[in-house]
């Protein structure tokens, strides 16, 4: 049978390969998936940054805006950070994308690289399980107006710099006053990312299927400041009322020294990205694994 997807995009983890002898089996392992992916009947196209970092010529490349515009799949080879990445860019355009894992966790590059073939080729052919992540949308505002935006996979994260002394933060829920938090900063994470930065400041895992955001400060003053779940409809703002050289950051993306006084306004994007898992997949399984749970049973 061939694929029932014609027009596939290869996305690479050139980034972390850009020396000796990682980048030369990186472009290896790209090479021997579109190889693969020609084989099944799929015309292969690369983002052109990954072509251009990987020296990958032989393939068409196409920017991203013309990836999502004209493919009807992505190929994400790499790890976690990887596809955070690359499921921001591509959430608008609902282009759904497979996740290779050649990271170290892989929560959602969940088809492990020594045996991708077989695990590609049926899903290739329509024996696969979708599943859409919701995503934050976060806007900065100063002086009534808006100075940075950003979508965020994972979290948004408020935080003090490296001095000493706490960070105060204002926190509003839906127009409503919630706190005035003192700790070293705050975390708003979706389902995705409540098993990264929120999970080691004790916040809870959460499903993916959970319409609902977790709200969990890091190192609070008044320890009985705990991890929050919050409705996935609600609108949080965090407003800075005191510290020294504060930053956000949004997933991979940061915002360096907010001033006192700026707003950070959190809410759910309009726009989520699309996973594709092998048959039979379910999120239980990846967790023990990666969490290594039943270990020694």
């Amino acid at each position: 049978m061939r694929s029932q997807f014609r027009h596939v995009a290869l996305f690479g983890k050139y980034h972390a390969s850009a020396q000796g002898g990682a980048l030369e089996t990186s472009r290896s392992v790209l090479d021997d998936v579109a190889q693969f992916l020609t084989r099944q009947g799929c015309e292969v196209v690369l983002d052109q940054d990954t072509a251009l970092h990987m020296g990958l010529n032989q393939y068409p490349m196409l920017k991203m805006a013309q990836i999502g515009q004209q493919c009807d799949l992505g190929l994400v080879i790499g790890g976690d950070g990887t596809m955070l990445g690359i499921g921001r860019q591509m959430a608008r355009y609902a282009l759904p994308l497979i996740g290779i894992n050649q990271g170290r966790l892989g929560f959602i590059t969940d088809i492990p690289i020594q045996s991708y073939q077989e695990v590609l080729q049926p899903m290739l052919q329509g024996s696969y399980q979708t599943e859409d992540r919701s995503l934050l949308q976060a806007n900065v505002v100063r002086d009534h107006r808006e100075v940075f935006s950003a979508l965020a996979m994972n979290d948004v994260v408020v935080n003090r710099g490296g001095t000493s002394g706490m960070a105060e933060l204002r926190v509003e829920v839906d127009g409503r006053f919630v706190a005035t938090q003192r700790a070293d900063g705050l975390i708003i994470a979706t389902p995705t990312g409540s098993t990264a930065y929120a999970l080691s400041v004790g916040g809870p895992l959460m499903h993916p299927a959970i319409g609902g955001w977790v709200m969990a400060p890091i190192a609070p003053h008044t320890l009985s400041n705990r991890p929050i779940v919050l409705p996935e409809s609600s609108e949080i703002c965090i407003e800075i009322v005191a510290g020294r050289y504060v930053s956000a950051n949004f997933d991979m993306q940061s915002l360096a020294d907010l001033t006192l006084g700026d707003r950070i306004m959190v809410r759910r994007s309009e726009h989520k990205v699309r996973f594709l898992h092998p048959a039979g997949w379910n999120y239980f399984d990846t967790l023990r694994k990666k969490m290594h749970w039943n270990e020694g049973v």
